[in-house]
């Protein structure tokens, strides 16, 4: 019988059991979840596991690569153009490299390289103490199995972190099954066999040969740290690019390291970093095709692409199919190699560096810094006589300024319903180009009066005929730095009043600018330009009107298609479809077409470029090509670039003229847009139309219904009547068709005569 208790210790031992009861029910309820969810990583973890190992890849390769298979770029007509592959590779056994090499290697990379295991543990922990310091990826602690095993994964894209933890781990599983499976001079020999060098050299014979023209065995000390120095990155140690200091510092760090582990002497540490470095410059040899510059244009496309899709462009054996027409890109390099073969001796002539002297020394001091005498020397002294030596070179002098003044050109043409990308040339150096800049794409230059067009779609568009008369006098503009322009025309006249027919067949900047002042608003103009193909930037200012925009030729054969097309815009493309080995389709492209202006604006806008190569400034055109064409040319301030854009019912194209050294220009009339580029344009069209096996259709621009077509007194620019004495033919909307003339009224028109005899009109 239990004994009394005294109330407040009976309710006490009553509350305590009450409490730990609800603690064991509490206990036994957090037991659970956390076995629950111990449980559940478990499973995760076994799944991720499992996910891991189902994506490592088969060693075999490293014994047994793929074969590699050439990417084939192929023109619409099947010619192939060009191939993409990696074909600078040689393997060499371990006993054909030197020792020197293994050494710097295993210095640089992994001294502990003989005593891991595939993973150094202590580096990588250290690594990824920093990286968390640093919240980034700063260090990745590789060993040179490492290294390797992440060759194994090349063409994988890591989309988000979750990828890169994953083929991080997968590198680390891999790198341990490759020291399990190979022996360590193996692995050597595998990697020094596969790691990428720079300029497509794939293991350390091909890459002895593209930068010192000799066999591994054959290399000196500095090369050898200095083919090694390349491993920490080909790009950014690229001893043939604009900073050689950079692979200089580099190597004399891998043979401070060699010294440092004893693998070379204090003297021959001194004597290798004392060596100066002797490359050779990169292969400029040319590339196979005959379109150069497009090829390059669909490879770096591609290589976007890449990690898109995740395929090797160089060795998955893909077939790019283009829109480039082989018959029509022999045409234009005709054109524009008999144009400069006549041009360039013109401007010989008319070129004298004597009297260019600030041009002659500044392009001289340029060349004289970029030669690789002068960006390997150490010292300033050895900079000082280098650059001595080569002002007293005459035949140096004489090669940089042959370079400075020779003519570069741009040219592409575009089919005006489908946007692709029919012809392309570059570059003057079409036939032997292999690196450097295409000058359809990569330039932006002042398109001068070829950008008049986009001002007159406006006014058109604004309501205002071909036959509004704007004054063709002087004007000052106050420019938004605060300054005052004072435009003038091209040959300093000026007059009374023009048409904007006539303003725009001859080019009249005065009336061009009045145009944009009065009745098409520069922020209008800049929208149209837009709208129809230009996508570089163009300044909110009234000189836009003369063209001081820089502009790409792609744009401007793409925004004077608009014209060509009725209105409509095609964007330009040259990559119809891609296609794997196996004849998979990866993408496919087809047109993007956009209504940009009305069918009536593009007609009369049309009209009026026809003007321009009928008698106008684009007259040159008509020494070649007769069929229907419009256009217009462009020249800007100095004659620096000449410009002419034109098109025919079915082809867009433009071309570009002018110098990639600055200081250099055209120095006379030559230099015109009519006369440096027109005869390109008017070439390559006769070529085309006149190919049999292109039988391209004879075609006239196309009136709308809603465009009339009357005939107009010359004199009060209104519909003719019978008696007027000089009538041509214009083109109106039913918003600008104008009245009746109502000076020539009758037959007796010439008897009313004021006070002073004359004819009033």
């Amino acid at each position: 019988m239990t004994p009394d208790l005294p109330p407040s210790r009976y309710f006490n031992r009553t509350l305590c059991r009450r409490l730990r009861s609800r603690f064991r029910a509490g206990f036994s309820r957090r037991m659970q979840v956390i076995a629950a969810a111990v449980l559940l990583l478990l499973l995760l973890a076994g799944a991720y596991f499992i996910f891991l190992l189902s994506g490592l890849p088969s060693l075999a390769r490293i014994e047994n690569p793929r074969p590699e298979l050439a990417t084939r770029v192929i023109a619409a007509d099947g010619e192939v153009l060009g191939e993409f592959f990696v074909k600078n590779r040689t393997h060499l056994p371990l006993s054909e490299i030197p020792p020197a090499v293994i050494n710097a290697l295993i210095a640089t990379e992994d001294k502990d390289f003989y005593g891991h295991w595939g993973v150094d543990l202590v580096r990588f922990g250290k690594a990824m103490i920093k990286n968390m310091f640093a919240l980034r990826l700063k260090e990745g602690a590789s060993t040179i199995t490492q290294q390797l095993a992440r060759n194994l994964y090349l063409g994988r894209n890591d989309r988000n972190v979750f990828d890169t933890v994953t083929r991080k781990i997968r590198e680390f599983l891999t790198s341990m099954e490759l020291e399990r499976t190979f022996t360590k001079d193996e692995i050597l020999e595998f990697y020094l066999n596969v790691v990428y060098f720079g300029h497509g050299s794939y293991g350390i014979a091909s890459a002895s040969q593209i930068y010192f023209g000799k066999m591994p065995a054959g290399l000196s000390l500095g090369e050898t740290a200095t083919l090694i120095a390349l491993l920490k990155g080909p790009g950014y140690y690229d001893p043939t690019g604009n900073h050689p200091e950079r692979v200089l510092q580099r190597r004399n760090t891998v043979i401070a390291q060699m010294l440092k582990y004893n693998f070379i002497t204090r003297v021959q540490a001194k004597e290798g970093t004392a060596e100066k470095l002797h490359v050779r410059p990169p292969d400029e040899t040319g590339v196979a095709g005959i379109a150069p510059h497009f090829v390059e244009y669909v490879r770096q496309q591609m290589a976007k692409k890449a990690e898109k899709y995740g395929f090797d462009l160089y060795r998955d054996g893909l077939s790019v199919y283009t829109s480039l027409d082989s018959r029509m890109q022999r045409h234009a390099n005709r054109a524009v190699e008999e144009h400069l073969a006549t041009y360039q001796k013109l401007f010989n002539k008319q070129w004298d560096w004597s009297k260019q002297h600030e041009a002659a020394a500044r392009v001289l001091d340029q060349a004289i810094i970029a030669s690789p005498l002068f960006r390997t020397a150490v010292t300033a002294d050895e900079r000082d006589t280098i650059r001595r030596q080569l002002l007293r070179n005459k035949a140096f002098e004489d090669s940089v300024r042959r370079v400075a003044s020779s003519i570069e050109t741009g040219f592409v043409a575009l089919d005006v319903k489908t946007g692709e990308i029919l012809a392309m040339v570059g570059g003057a150096n079409f036939k032997t180009f292999r690196y450097g800049i295409n000058h359809v794409t990569q330039i932006r230059r002042q398109v001068g009066s070829a950008f008049k067009p986009f001002v007159y779609t406006v006014a058109i568009d604004n309501g205002y005929s071909p036959v509004y008369e704007l004054l063709n006098q002087p004007v000052t503009v106050m420019m938004p730095d605060g300054k005052r322009w004072t435009p003038s025309n091209f040959d300093g006249s000026f007059g009374g009043k023009s048409t904007i027919r006539e303003a725009i067949k001859h080019s009249i900047n005065l009336v061009a600018v009045r145009a944009i002042l009065e009745i098409a608003p520069v922020d209008q103009v800049i929208g149209y330009a837009k709208r129809m193909g230009i996508t570089s930037p163009l300044p909110a200012v009234a000189s836009l009107s003369l063209g001081v925009g820089d502009v790409s030729p792609l744009e401007m054969a793409a925004a004077f298609s608009v014209f060509a097309d009725k209105g409509v815009r095609v964007e330009p493309f040259s990559i119809v479809r891609v296609e794997d080995k196996d004849g998979n389709v990866l993408e496919e492209n087809s047109p993007t077409r956009q209504e940009t202006l009305s069918d009536a604006t593009a007609f009369i806008m049309t009209s009026m470029l026809e003007g321009v190569v009928n008698g106008g400034t684009g007259g040159r055109v008509r020494d070649y090509f007769q069929l229907p064409a419009a256009g217009k040319t462009g020249t800007t301030t100095g004659f620096a670039d000449a410009w002419f854009v034109g098109y025919t019912p079915q082809i867009s194209a433009a071309v570009w003229m002018g110098f990639d050294e600055p200081s250099v220009h055209f120095t006379t009339w030559d230099g015109q847009g009519g006369r440096a580029a027109a005869p390109v344009w008017g070439r390559f069209m006769r070529y085309v139309y006149d190919d049999p096996s292109i039988a391209m259709p004879l075609e006239d621009f196309e009136r709308p219904a809603n465009v009339y077509a009357d005939s107009i007194c010359t004199v009060t620019k209104k519909l003719a009547t019978p008696y007027c004495p000089d009538r041509t033919l214009e083109y109106f909307t039913d918003k600008t068709r104008p009245g009746k003339c109502d000076v020539h009224t009758s037959p007796g028109w010439r008897k009313e005569q004021d006070g002073t005899g004359k004819i009033s009109y």
